[in-house]
């Protein structure tokens, strides 16, 4: 009677299962640890997405190599919801006296918020809030951290340095609503241009549009969709270059990048071959 082989076990398939189970685990960590991060940074920022990607030179102040600290082109901004801190203006971070006086954020005095145009669905803005017009009950308005109470025109010179005309002025704005008169920090390109022309007399160096070629108007408390916090130099370059809008990224942007990259990438074999080292000097003892 003839007696048949055992079968013999296929380790090339257990091996290729093994591999795919190992990939299959490395891709469910992977994404699970994203998840926790985006959710971890929901919570903490009240906003979704917690980060925005700056596209635009128009806060930077150093214009050949950008600056950690300032927000430049590239960099990834923490976004905290408006409703969860009270927004300090620029007027009010420079008034002796005032509470919030010496308050800086990203470089200059008073916040950099993020808003919508006139509350449009273009891409939100992000610049500094200089001052704001609020209503007096009597009928006129206050500008916190100015002189100015119960005015019906708001006519003021800033303590803003301009790289081509002197300091910032504002020229009998009768303000439309309550809102914050807003600038970018590039003092070239910049200058002193406020956003809202119409507080400039009608200066034609003002002013920006919303999608609708409307002129923007003082930015309502409900158009402000976040208040910028910490920032992530050049990491959001990536997606800058991948949707062709990485036009104003600097040479110092995408070199501090690509060895940022190489440093994350490198870190394993960094710290293997530390532990290797550890474990034989721990052996020869």
């Amino acid at each position: 009677m003839s007696v048949q082989d055992p079968v013999q076990p296929n380790h090339l398939s257990e091996s290729r299962h093994e591999g795919a189970g190992w990939w299959m685990r490395e891709a469910v960590l992977a994404i699970g640890l994203v998840v926790l991060i985006l959710g971890s940074m929901w919570i903490a920022t009240g906003t979704f997405p917690p980060m925005v990607v700056v596209e635009s030179g128009s806060m930077m102040h150093d214009l050949e190599d950008g600056s950690i600290g300032a927000i430049d082109p590239g960099d990834l901004v923490l976004v905290i919801n408006p409703a969860r801190v009270d927004i300090v203006t620029y007027a009010e971070a420079i008034q002796e006296g005032n509470e919030d006086f010496g308050y800086e954020s990203h470089g200059m005095p008073g916040d950099v918020i993020i808003y919508r145009k006139n509350g449009d669905s273009a891409t939100p803005v992000i610049h500094r809030a200089l001052l704001k017009a609020v209503a007096n009950t009597s009928g006129g308005w206050d500008i916190p951290g100015t002189p100015l109470v119960n005015v019906q025109t708001v006519s003021i010179t800033l303590d803003y340095p301009c790289y081509f005309h002197g300091h910032l002025t504002i020229v009998d704005w009768t303000p439309s609503h309550e809102g914050y008169l807003t600038t970018g920090d590039n003092t070239i390109t910049n200058g002193c241009k406020i956003d809202q022309i119409s507080a400039t007399g009608q200066d034609s160096r003002n002013g920006l549009k919303d999608e609708n070629g409307m002129p923007v108007t003082a930015v309502m408390d409900e158009w402000v969709v976040g208040v910028a916090s910490t920032e992530l130099p050049w990491i959001g370059a990536i997606k800058l270059l991948v949707s062709g809008t990485q036009g104003s990224v600097t040479a110092s942007t995408w070199n501090n990048l690509v060895l940022t990259i190489a440093l994350i990438l490198a870190s394993p074999l960094i710290i293997d071959s530390a532990s290797a080292r550890l474990r034989g000097s721990d052996e020869e003892e």
